[in-house]
């Protein structure tokens, strides 16, 4: 390989003016001292060379090196009145010593300790962003995690899994407590881009005048209080990965301008700094009707449309209640683990109970009546007595208004037809829980609506 080496290329390496190079065999003989050495010892390099080592330089420690076979680096010698930066290294051959090197950098130590401090500082920026990252992270979801089988939370996950293959922006919408975080997650966790960061911004929970930057950094010295060593944003720490925009329906209008310009540039500016790309997927969850907002002029219209490429709704807990059997077990074995060690089961009493409840709360709820039953129950079998007051109350029924109609008849139909609005209105349109409002079956729900043609 070194045959392939031009010779003036090769020499102009060993020679080069920015470092002074020394070679001894194993003898202390020197074989070769480059042109930077003249000057820094009463011999010059032509006489130097085929000389022993301590001829030319009495204080030298390469001897010792030679003997040794530990290499020195990075130590100070003292030259012309000056202090410079030596290596001195052993160099081997078949596992014994052939002669050593020896290097002297022509740098000031004060100037190494410049680098050194530089090198430190940039050591505590990486245990910040560490620090940051593990805030950020959070706990990792996989579609493992997502428990169910009824038809809307199947279609679901086979969207999300979908779109976990591409690049496109995706917005989760669904009441509180419906797992939009989960499904974030999982997106991220089958995604081309699971090995790099998943960084999650509650865009509710930073105040208004910090968000900024928290989301786009900032350098050190950029204003009052900053941190001396600057900070990175949440976009910065989730270059090549995914950023999740939780509760984005609660960004300020005015960042939303900024926002979009990094979305459609794909590119931050610090505070205080110059812009730099980045690389990210951003995935945004809301509770709020970004459409509505849209119209009412407080959401950014361009934003909503950068947003919205791939839409996921995930349904409330109302509308899989068959689905509830199942995530309620899944809880309690969840909150068991290690405290019992026998098997949590439901009385049909009490899982009936469940199923007919609204779970204004979702999932979330749900969990937390889970981990309250489990603490109450007396037995292995949780009861009626261990659920909460609160899931056998109805919500009360709408006031109604006096029937109108002459005949008997009118005021049977408008009766009936008013009753099917109210129960629909109080069911959010959900025709399975509004019939069993009506103890009706849904066929017979379906039929009234065409009748009394309720849309």
């Amino acid at each position: 390989m070194l045959e392939s080496i031009p010779e003036d290329l090769l020499f102009s390496f060993l020679d080069n003016p920015y470092e002074s190079l020394i070679l001894v065999d194993e003898q202390g003989i020197i074989r070769f001292m480059s042109q930077s050495n003249e000057g820094f010892s009463p011999i010059t390099i032509k006489n130097s060379v085929g000389r022993h080592i301590s001829e030319v330089r009495p204080q030298t420690r390469m001897t010792r090196v030679l003997k040794t076979g530990k290499a020195e680096i990075g130590r100070s010698m003292v030259l012309n009145n000056k202090e410079r930066v030596v290596a001195r290294i052993p160099l081997f051959k078949d596992g014994r010593i052939i002669g050593a090197m020896g290097k002297l950098l022509f740098m000031n130590p004060k100037k190494m300790k410049q680098i050194y401090e530089q090198i430190d500082c940039l050591k505590n920026q990486i245990d910040y962003y560490k620090s940051e990252l593990s805030q950020s992270y959070g706990i990792s979801y996989t579609f493992k995690n997502v428990i169910g089988k009824s038809p809307a939370i199947t279609r679901c996950k086979e969207l999300a899994q979908k779109v976990a293959e591409s690049d496109s922006s995706v917005l989760i919408t669904g009441e509180s407590g419906t797992g939009k975080e989960l499904f974030a997650h999982s997106i991220h966790q089958i995604s081309r881009r699971r090995k790099h960061h998943f960084v999650r911004v509650n865009c509710a929970s930073i105040p208004g005048e910090l968000i900024e930057s928290e989301l786009f950094g900032y350098e050190p010295g950029a204003f009052t209080g900053a941190n001396k060593k600057g900070k990175a944003g949440k976009f910065e720490l989730a270059d090549q990965g995914t950023i999740f925009l939780d509760e984005i329906g609660d960004m300020p209008p005015l960042l939303q301008v900024k926002l979009m310009r990094v979305l459609q540039e794909k590119e931050i500016e610090r505070l205080g700094g110059k812009p730099q790309k980045v690389n990210f997927r951003v995935i945004s969850a809301t509770n709020w009707n970004l459409e509505k907002m849209v119209k009412e002029k407080k959401f950014r219209l361009d934003l909503y449309y950068r947003l919205n490429v791939f839409v996921i709704t995930l349904p409330p807990l109302r509308e899989i209640k068959e689905d509830i059997p199942e995530i309620f077990h899944h809880f309690l074995k969840e909150l068991n683990r290690g405290n019992r060690k026998t098997k949590i089961s439901v009385s049909d009493q009490a899982m009936a109970t469940l199923k007919n409840y609204a779970w204004p709360g979702n999932f979330r709820e749900l969990r937390n009546i889970a981990e309250r039953s489990l603490i109450l129950c007396n037995n292995d079998t949780i009861e009626m007595n261990d659920l909460p007051i609160s899931v056998f109350k109805k919500p009360d029924m709408p006031i109604q208004e006096e029937p109108v109609g002459n005949s008997l008849k009118e005021i049977m139909q408008n009766t009936e037809k008013r009753a099917i609005e109210n129960a629909l209105k109080q069911a959010e349109n959900n025709r399975v829980i509004a019939s069993s409002l009506l103890k009706i079956h849904r066929t017979g729900l379906y039929q009234k609506m065409r009748k009394h043609k309720i849309s």
